[in-house]
């Protein structure tokens, strides 16, 4: 089905017909809704090649994530990529998962944008001081950060307040009578991981408390369940543990370790999670 039978049932031009279904902001949106819904109708399909080359895009976002640790393990993260690329394909645009490796000469992210393989990037657990963020900036190639880092000039980017979330948990706790209180967090330098970490940190400063039962550790349900039995041996174990992901969540349920309705009672441990979106 032609372009011209669209404008001929419409009784429009060729033009503003194609204009309409490229998404040019010169052409009404009462216009625009009339052609996309006689287009519909019609089971019209653009030519995607020839419209790329017209409008000079490829129809592609990367989003970058990276190799260690492996969030394709979250499932969180990949409900996260679910909704990104059913949104991205309501509007024709594919989704590309580029994997990434700090410790690499060469950034997979990087081929893809000197090679025009993609009108954009989405950077997932960035870094707090992230060089790839910094390089994309300085070329100019547009890009969305899933997490805030420091940049010299502004940039677009999506996060939770992951200060916020362990500092609010840890004060809760000190209020409910808790003063050794455990942070699991994970054992790498990501943004959102300081974050949390300094929220926790925070909270135990204004109340005068010790953080020496602070423990960084592996992603995993196993990191979660040995760090806590290591917590639980101690002369003095905490009476509260805060993990900072789900994972970790997982496996700090040793057998009886945990007594929820009543936290302050000797042998019982209150567990709070924060930050499960990552």
């Amino acid at each position: 089905m032609s372009l011209k039978a669209i404008a001929k049932q419409l009784g429009i031009s060729v033009t503003t017909v194609s204009r309409a279904l490229n998404g040019y902001d010169d052409v009404s949106q009462e216009t625009r809704a009339r052609v996309e819904a006689e287009a519909q109708r019609r089971g019209y399909r653009p030519n995607t090649f020839a419209r790329r080359l017209k409008m000079g895009t490829i129809d592609a976002v990367g989003l970058v994530f990276p190799v260690r640790p492996a969030p394709l393990n979250n499932n969180v993260f990949l409900e996260m990529v679910g909704e990104i690329s059913h949104e991205l394909a309501r509007h024709d645009i594919d989704l590309l998962l580029i994997a990434d490796d700090e410790q690499a000469d060469k950034h997979g992210y990087m081929r893809m944008v000197q090679g025009r393989r993609v009108d954009a990037l989405i950077v997932a657990h960035t870094l707090d001081d992230d060089p790839r963020l910094a390089q994309l900036q300085a070329s100019g190639f547009p890009f969305l950060a899933l997490g805030r880092s420091r940049l010299a000039q502004p940039y677009a980017w999506f996060d939770f307040d992951n200060y916020a979330g362990t500092c609010r948990a840890t004060r809760h706790l000190i209020q409910q009578g808790h003063q050794r209180i455990a942070l699991l967090g994970e054992n790498n330098n990501q943004a959102f991981i300081l974050q949390r970490r300094n929220g926790y940190l925070d909270a135990l400063r204004e109340a005068g408390l010790s953080d020496a039962w602070l423990r960084s550790v592996p992603a995993t349900r196993r990191g979660g369940y040995q760090a806590t039995l290591e917590l639980l041996r101690l002369p003095e174990p905490p009476t509260a543990i805060i993990t900072d992901c789900n994972t970790h969540g997982d496996g700090a349920r040793p057998p009886g370790a945990f007594n929820r309705r009543q936290p302050r009672r000797p042998g019982g441990v209150r567990r709070a999670a924060a930050g499960q979106h990552h």
